[in-house]
């Protein structure tokens, strides 16, 4: 099974949660990363597999939970660098320059992330998926100053088309301590 594609539901409800993760694997062929409540009651369904069973399974999730469906997406040819950011397996050793995004949506999130690293020669740090934080979710990244500026802009404007933008930064030249806060 190819793993290239990443699909995921984002539902008000933990119940229409445990449905639609069923329904998600039971449609296609495809591997399970990540299924969880998150903060605000909210729940998320994350799996990968080839594009075609990817887009089976989040347009059977999609259905299954269209009562409580927040935000979806299928991103085909996943950056590779999105799945270690999600766990937190990725470590940066120095900041260049920071930069942030925050929205109300994890899946437009990941969205954002995955347009950000393939603008521009950034390293993603982390990708925090509402866990203590209020249903919100943020991503981290370091570069150049125009790299980071460039990848903020881009990945903002996926969630910013979406209406969930909360706010995003770009720091030159951050103090090394702000690292310390992202491990």
């Amino acid at each position: 099974m190819a793993l290239n594609s990443f699909g995921l539901i984002e539902l008000t409800s933990i119940a229409a949660g445990f449905e639609v993760c069923d329904a998600m694997l039971k449609a296609a062929d495809v591997r399970l990363l990540l299924s969880r409540s998150i903060c605000s009651g909210k729940y998320i369904v994350l799996v990968c597999g080839d594009v075609g069973a990817v887009n089976a399974s989040v347009a059977a999730g999609s259905h299954t939970g269209r009562h409580s469906l927040i935000d979806s997406f299928v991103i085909p040819n996943v950056h590779e660098s999105i799945a270690p950011a999600i766990s937190g397996t990725h470590k940066v050793e120095a900041l260049e320059a920071l930069g942030i995004i925050e929205s109300f949506s994890v899946a437009s999130l990941i969205e954002a992330a995955d347009a950000a690293v393939k603008t521009a020669a950034v390293q993603l740090i982390e990708i925090r998926l509402a866990m203590a934080l209020g249903g919100k979710a943020f991503v981290t990244m370091t570069g150049s100053v125009a790299d980071v500026t460039s990848a903020v802009e881009a990945g903002a404007a996926v969630v910013a088309a979406k209406g969930l933008l909360t706010n995003k930064v770009v720091i030159p030249r951050p103090r090394p301590e702000l690292l310390q806060e992202m491990i």
